[in-house]
């Protein structure tokens, strides 16, 4: 599903929108003047203890009982992504990968890769014809699409680390759930028969979730091969999925369908500790993910880049505010597509993207009237942006331990394949690669020679867990799904807090517009801006887009904020129609 296709010139819209706004009174239009305003936001989730938020409430539950069981943030972190792996399928999983950044009570903090990996038989060329054009779908659907599965190596190293309580019993509610079944949702029917025809299509057998009638809301489902899955998690660890039956299946699978996948693969594969990504923002200290994730130094580059201007006097969401954050966004994604890859194939220059004056140069042609072609800032083209699907969740435990945790299947259920027998679904990460130089992925963003494909190699990212002190002290955890918009989504969080003082509820709550250098667009969330805004946007020379269904991939941020008192307050991004939720104590 397309997010967008070209928008009008900004001319022609500039004059319909202007017609628009001098008809309104006697047209019954004033609908075109309103702009949702974070002030309106709802109040977030207050706890003085300890405080969990995800995209799904029974999964934030399960997290905060563990808590409240005497577990840490890193035991409630296992049980959550489980959970999530059971409730939230189109993105959490064991079939898929993702990052971790956390910091302990006493200051100290780290990062965990657990990215997928390219299987070993993988080569650069792989989806390109004879002809080294791209063979369009390949990466995207189906057995070819599957990298080295990393969540459940992750969740082992990390409780190998880190945990308290058994990891069995950490395991044990997500295996309940897939056994005995829980209620869909609105969304999760939604979801499941929003892609009905892509299971049936894709698999060799029939997953439970495929089905002649369509699934309704408060229909109790469960997933019994899951079940049995976790099973072998719970009682083996890294061997319940890597090694013994649950491997068997999934290579079985692989071959079957035509993956690369094989139980050497699975046996090769190790989740990473890595140093994170630290730099100052108006006197807050910023951690976030480093490569093979471009989040963290897309996040320095933008919060750098606009801690020269202030941004508060702009006003939130006027036409000034977006033009600048658009323009900072421009740069840095182009930047992105330009150095960035897996730092264990590829020399990154962290250090240089990240330094100041690296950072002041390449923003010192921006001025404030008039956008930045983004053919100036680096040759290339992309039109459209496929939707996305990701998941976030934050957790503060009551001894003040903080973790951010961001995993993907990539697309909504990934590649759409289910493993026969074990019932999971299989990630598309190999879209993630620079398939081809200058060949966008299905979020609309390019890379070149850095991002190639290579056998065990990591592909670039975009997801942005980061938590945020100030003063010595914690002070915010914050993350979100979204593919490309990832990274404008947690830039716009941290700067609504630090820059507009909002509480953390209205920062998440807040519309949110988006920009990468590629498409050269600006998409902007229902809301985000009035009639007048708007105009002054075109006027710069930018094309705005908004889509009502932009919420899709834009927003959806989890986060928890330590406020002054030492209070928690948990928000979830369930104002636009999603199943988030925030659980404390």
């Amino acid at each position: 599903m397309r997010f967008f296709k070209p928008p009008p010139s900004p001319a022609i819209a500039t004059v319909v929108l202007s017609l628009l706004m001098l008809l309104a009174p006697y047209l019954n239009l004033q609908f075109i003047y309103l702009q949702h305003h974070w002030r309106l936001a709802p109040k977030g989730v207050y706890g003085d203890t300890a405080m969990v938020v995800s995209a799904h409430g029974l999964a934030s539950d399960i997290g905060r009982d563990v808590l409240a069981a005497g577990g840490n943030a890193f035991d409630a972190a296992v049980a959550v992504n489980f959970a999530l792996a059971v409730v939230y399928q189109q993105a959490g999983n064991i079939g898929g990968g993702g990052f971790m950044v956390y910091r302990l009570a006493d200051g100290q903090t780290g990062a965990l890769d657990f990215r997928e990996k390219a299987p070993l038989a993988a080569d650069k060329n792989m989806y390109l014809d004879a002809e080294g054009e791209v063979i369009k779908g390949l990466s995207l659907a189906g057995h070819l699409a599957v990298g080295v599965p990393g969540s459940v190596a992750g969740m082992v190293a990390l409780h190998e680390k880190f945990g308290t309580l058994p990891w069995d019993v950490l395991v044990r509610p997500s295996i309940y759930l897939a056994d005995e079944g829980f209620e869909l949702s609105e969304k999760a029917a939604r979801m499941f028969n929003r892609y009905q025809a892509d299971f049936a299509r894709l698999n060799r057998h029939q997953p439970i979730v495929v089905r002649d009638q369509k699934w309704r809301a408060g229909e109790r489902l469960a997933f019994p091969d899951l079940a049995q899955t976790l099973s072998r998690i719970a009682k083996f660890g890294h061997d319940g999925f890597y090694a013994g039956e649950t491997a068997r299946l999934l290579v079985d699978e692989m071959r079957a369908g035509g993956g690369l996948i094989t139980q050497a693969d699975l046996n090769a594969y190790q989740a990473v500790w890595r140093q994170p990504v630290r730099f100052d923002y108006r006197g807050h200290k910023i951690i976030s993910m480093p490569p093979p994730s471009s989040g963290g130094l897309a996040l320095a580059q933008l919060l750098q880049g606009a801690s020269a201007y202030d941004v508060a006097a702009l006003g939130h969401n006027s036409a000034a505010h977006i033009h600048l954050m658009t323009e900072l966004q421009r740069r840095t994604y182009a930047d992105r597509a330009t150095h960035l890859g897996d730092t264990d194939f590829v020399d990154v220059d962290m250090a240089g993207l990240m330094a100041a004056d690296y950072i002041a140069a390449r923003n010192a042609d921006i001025v404030p009237d008039r956008k930045t072609d983004s053919k100036t800032i680096r040759p290339g083209l992309v039109n459209v942006i496929e939707s996305v699907e990701t998941t976030h969740f934050s957790i503060i435990d009551p001894m003040g331990n903080a973790v951010a945790i961001t995993t993907t299947l990539n697309g909504n259920y990934g590649a759409k394949v289910v493993v026969k027998g074990a019932g999971f679904f299989l990630n598309n990460e190999m879209d993630d690669f620079s398939i081809k130089p200058g060949y966008a992925n299905q979020f609309g963003l390019v890379g070149d020679d850095k991002n190639a494909i290579a056998p065990a190699k990591r592909m670039l990212s975009s997801m942005t867990p980061t938590i945020v002190e100030k003063d010595g002290r914690l002070k915010l955890v914050v993350g979100t799904p979204g593919g490309a918009t990832i990274i404008t989504s947690v830039f716009q969080t941290i700067s609504n807090i630090i820059d507009f003082n909002m509480s953390a509820q209205q920062a998440v709550h807040a519309r949110k517009s988006h920009s990468q250098w590629q498409p050269d667009f600006v998409m902007l969330e229902k809301g985000t801006l009035n009639i007048g805004n708007m105009i002054g946007l075109m006027r710069r020379g930018h094309q705005p887009y908004s889509w009502p269904h932009f919420t899709y991939a834009l927003g959806r941020v989890e986060a928890i904020l330590v406020h002054p008192d030492g209070r928690l307050e948990g928000a979830a991004d369930y104002s636009r129609g999603f199943d988030d939720r925030a659980s404390g104590f």
